[in-house]
């Protein structure tokens, strides 16, 4: 498991959570060719999922702690589909970023920032990547935010 991102990780003191298991009838990463797919991802704390929604109970600076936290289990997710060698990941090609938020609620943007900070953080050029953000009116579980992710693998 030694490699740059993993010796990446440890420098800015992260840790990536154990993944999680599917709560549905999906897998949590899909590769076909050189593109991983990895399933959205709920801000977790441990085996609790956090809860809220934007423009009613959640300010944007928490929201952005979580998307984080969802970029970690992507992070995770990887790489237990890259057999522990995150040095594999050539690009992060494209987040797509749900916030639980109420109608009138309009900075989506600035919340999935979290978890696009952290592709950058840990992957420098290669974790730029396309973004989507939508809002919605609820996620499982009461999660204010889910993030997937599309990532080019060698």
């Amino acid at each position: 498991m030694a490699g740059t991102i993993n010796e990446k990780l440890r420098m800015l003191g992260i840790t990536l959570p154990d993944v999680s298991s599917p709560i549905a009838n999906y897998v949590p990463a899909v590769r076909t060719g050189n593109l991983l797919f990895i399933s959205g991802q709920v801000a977790m704390d441990g085996t609790s999922i956090k809860i809220g929604r934007l423009g009613e109970d959640l300010e944007i600076e928490e929201a952005q702690a979580f998307a984080r936290l969802c970029g970690l289990s992507i992070l995770a997710q990887a790489r237990e589909a890259l057999e522990g060698d995150l040095d594999r990941v050539v690009q992060i090609v494209k987040l797509v970023g749900f916030v639980n938020s109420t109608p009138g609620f309009v900075s989506q943007p600035w919340v999935i920032n979290g978890a696009s900070d952290l592709m950058v953080e840990v992957f420098g050029e290669r974790g730029r990547h396309a973004r989507s953000t939508l809002g919605c009116s609820s996620l499982p579980g009461s999660a204010p935010v889910e993030v997937e992710a599309i990532i080019e693998v060698e």
